[in-house]
Order: structure tokens, then C-alpha cells, then sequence
């Protein structure tokens, strides 16, 4: 059996293992190498193609220098590929008749196992006229390109590259050159099945993670800071061999602080806050692993003395951050839009009593991903550009379920802001968590020293 099989065999294994600490487990970088490798034929393989036949472009071409990297081209390397080399130039050409890819280089190796080179210098020096003697001898119909006003992640051919490019190219064909937009977004944000569960492994591995930094294990009331356990988080994911693909928040609503703006929880936060009995702990945390990321936000209580779980004040709005999750989820459906989801599922939280705040993104290849845009933080009646207003929700594709609630607490004199955040799957069934979402809060427990006894 492939050592790649054996290694799917294992994550399998963690996965429907009881013991939730062996999902902890993290490959080595050649494993990681060789199951990267392995998805992305996989991918060449299954999703490339149909997302050609789908956006009807026959040729896709992908160019980057070194360290300037296209960031749609960046997950066609091979794992050993940190970067682009001189100037690479990929070519995909569909003929949806013969059921046929070509995976091209122009260059003078393979790039990796699966794109074949191309080019042979000796023959034609030039690297772009070897480029445009690819395009003659397939002809083409529509060139698609990594250019796009509305999805960032799309837009990934620099000016000189698409300067050349053009000037190259045969009079002929430029009226054939198209943006490559829903070509780009589809590649980053679908997602085949063998992803899914390294996905859940993933999201079970920053759960975990979650669960420890909101423990006595890290937090000593009285004692630990909010920063304590920032960097606590940062070192683990370090310490297990992964990256963070942003640096972890901690932040503290409480009795007697009013609540401040959304960006509190994010920018401006008092540094070395001390956490202390009574607390209610918010963070924002998410890891890289295998080209894939989570995001989750999730809460946290410190008991205070006597108590031995949350007020049920606490707890009831929590249920409330929940059912602002139902109501997105919900609304989630194939070919609608991300503002239409959006306005959907806020007018009917707020039809039942909430005050709700949603800002969820696609998720997956990257932390802040490529697909269809379901509010801002800041844009709670929508977002302009196409990934807001007409690119709709694919089947296959990831989401951190990102929201808020506003939740009055007569006992405290103040309102409160419950932040969720979730990694989530839209597939042809529909909506499910990848591994589950918060439905209780974590309790942190005080010692006595602590609590004056």
C-alpha cells in the first residue's frame, strides 16, 4: 500500500478515535509533503476540469516571478516549491470534447509530479514566445487570466506580466482573453471529500487548543493575563509543528466595564489585562495545516467562588449566539448570494427578538478566502462587488460561520456581545459544522488561593 494511503488510513483513525487528545497528532513535514502532493493531483485530477466546463474557459493561464507570487498560483506548487522560481508560467487547456487536461510548464523541469514541462530553451529562447506557440497550437476560444476588480484572491497577474502577456500575444486572440475570476474563486474555495476530513482533523486539532488555553491547565485566575494566554496559544501551534495564520486575541467582558465597539475585541485591547473570577473570555484563534485553516471564536467563564457552572444568564445567551448560527445556516442555499443570505438571516434573528451581526467569509486555502461574501462587520446591509451581490454559494465549499449577538444582562446593568465563529461546510445536502460548534461555555476554575479562603 502508498505510503499516502497508509498516512489517510491514520488521520481516519484520530478521527473516529474517543480519545479526542490523539487528535493532536500532527504529521511530519515529508508526510504533510506527500499528502499535499497527492491532494493536489487529486484536485487536477476531479475539481479542475469541471470547474473549466463550468465557466466555460478552455485555457487558463497562470504567471508569477519569484516571491511575487499569484495567490491562486501558489497552490499549484508542489509542497517542495516554496516559491515560484524566475518567472513560472503555468498553462491548464480543456478540451471538454475529448475529456482530455493539459497540465503545462512553461519551463524548463516539471513542476512537481503532476504539471509537465513544456519548453525546451534550446529550441526557443524565448520564454514567452514559448508561451504564445502553446496557445496557437490549441486555439483556444476564451484565455482566462488572473485579473478581477471584486475577489482579491483572483487578481494575481501583475501589471508588467500582463503587459507582456498582451504584447506577445497574437492580434488574434486578445479579443479572447477574459478575466478568469469564477475560474480562480471555484479552484480556492471547493473542496473534494479527502479535504473535508483532513479539514475536520484540523478544526478538532484548534478545538482542542481552545479547550487547554480556556483551562486551569493555562489560566490561574488573579494571576494569568489575557496576553499570557495569547502567546500561550501562539507557542502550542508552534510547539506541535503548525503556523498560525494570525496572531491569536483574548479579551474580557465583565461586570462593571461597559460594552465597547466590535473593534475592541481585535485592535486597542489593554495589554496584561488579569483575568479574574467572574469573567466572561472571548478569543479569536486559528491555525495552517496541510493548506488548510480554521477561525473560531469561542467563550469562556471563570467560576467565582461556590459556583460550579455559569450563570444561567450567560448561558441563555449563548443559546442566543446559537440561534443567530441557525438562522444563517439556514439561509444558506445553492445560488443565492452571500448579501441575500446575509439579509435573510438578520431580518429573521431580529423578527425573533435578537440583535444580531453577521460577517462570515469563505474559509479553506486561505484564512480569509475566495468565494461569496456574507456581510462585513462593518456592511450589515450588504457589500458591493460581485462576490457580494451575484456570485452565489457553491455546493463543496468552507465557511467560518463568523457573528455576533448583542445581548442585554439586567444583572450586570449592561449589554453583552456574544462572538461566535465556526468552521463550516455548504455541501450537497446542505449546511453542516466541520466539528461541531460551542453549544456550552469552557469553565475555568479558581483556586483557593484566589478566592480569600
Amino acid at each position: 500500500m502508498k505510503i499516502q494511503k497508509l498516512l489517510f488510513l491514520t488521520l481516519l483513525i484520530i478521527l473516529i478515535s474517543p480519545n479526542l487528545a490523539q487528535a493532536q497528532v500532527v504529521l511530519d513535514e515529508r508526510a504533510r509533503a506527500e499528502v499535499v502532493d497527492e491532494l493536489l493531483g487529486e484536485r487536477l485530477d476531479s475539481v479542475l476540469p469541471a470547474l473549466m466546463d463550468r465557466t466555460g474557459i478552455d485555457m487558463w493561464v497562470l504567471i508569477s516571478r519569484e516571491y511575487n507570487e499569484d495567490p491562486v498560483l501558489r497552490t499549484f506548487l508542489p509542497a517542495t516549491w516554496l516559491s515560484a522560481r524566475r518567472r513560472t508560467m503555468l498553462v491548464f487547456y480543456r478540451d471538454a470534447a475529448a475529456g482530455t487536461l493539459d497540465k503545462l510548464a512553461v519551463a524548463r523541469y516539471n513542476v512537481g509530479k503532476h504539471i509537465t514541462s513544456s519548453w525546451e530553451k534550446e529550441k526557443q529562447p524565448d520564454q514567452w514566445a514559448r508561451l504564445m506557440e502553446l496557445i496557437r497550437e490549441r486555439d483556444p476560444q476564451k484565455i482566462g487570466l488572473n485579473f478581477s476588480k471584486d475577489h482579491n484572491i483572483a487578481d494575481g497577474l501583475d501589471h508588467t506580466d500582463h503587459e507582456l502577456f498582451m504584447e506577445y500575444l497574437p492580434k488574434a486572440y486578445r479579443n479572447r482573453v477574459v478575466s478568469a475570476e469564477d475560474l480562480a474563486v471555484g479552484w480556492i474555495e471547493t473542496r473534494t471529500q479527502r479535504e473535508m476530513v483532513l479539514f475536520a482533523h484540523l478544526s478538532r486539532i484548534t478545538h482542542n487548543i481552545i479547550a487547554e488555553a480556556f483551562s486551569d491547565a493555562v489560566i490561574t485566575p488573579g494571576v494569568t493575563t489575557t496576553t499570557d494566554v495569547e502567546w500561550w496559544m501562539r507557542q502550542k501551534v508552534t510547539d506541535m509543528g503548525l503556523n498560525t495564520w494570525f496572531h491569536p486575541t483574548v479579551d474580557i467582558q465583565r461586570t462593571a466595564v461597559a460594552l465597547k465597539s466590535h473593534l475592541y475585541s481585535f485592535s486597542d485591547r489593554p495589554e496584561q489585562e488579569v483575568i479574574l473570577p467572574g469573567d466572561l473570555l472571548h478569543c479569536d484563534f486559528g491555525i495552517t495545516y496541510l493548506r488548510l485553516n480554521t477561525d473560531c471564536q469561542q467563550l469562556a467563564y471563570v467560576l467565582k467562588p461556590g459556583e460550579d457552572q455559569a450563570p444561567q444568564f450567560l448561558r441563555d445567551a449563548l443559546k442566543d449566539g446559537n440561534r443567530v448560527q441557525d438562522h444563517l445556516t439556514e439561509a444558506m442555499k445553492t445560488g443565492v448570494p452571500g448579501n441575500e443570505i446575509l439579509l435573510t438571516a438578520l431580518a429573521n434573528g431580529k423578527a425573533e427578538g435578537l440583535r444580531p451581526a453577521i460577517y462570515t467569509h469563505p474559509l479553506g486555502t486561505y484564512g480569509h478566502s475566495a468565494g461569496t461574501t456574507i456581510g462585513m462587520w462593518d456592511a450589515q446591509q450588504g457589500v458591493g462587488g460581485k462576490d457580494g451581490t451575484s456570485y452565489g454559494l457553491y455546493p463543496q465549499t468552507a465557511y467560518a460561520i463568523e457573528l455576533n449577538t448583542t445581548v442585554n444582562i439586567p444583572e450586570w446593568d449592561r449589554d453583552i456581545r456574544i462572538m461566535l465563529e465556526e468552521p463550516g461546510y455548504y455541501g450537497r445536502n446542505g449546511f453542516r459544522y466541520i466539528d461541531g460548534r460551542q453549544v456550552e461555555l469552557h469553565l475555568i476554575a479558581s483556586p483557593k488561593s484566589t478566592l480569600g479562603e
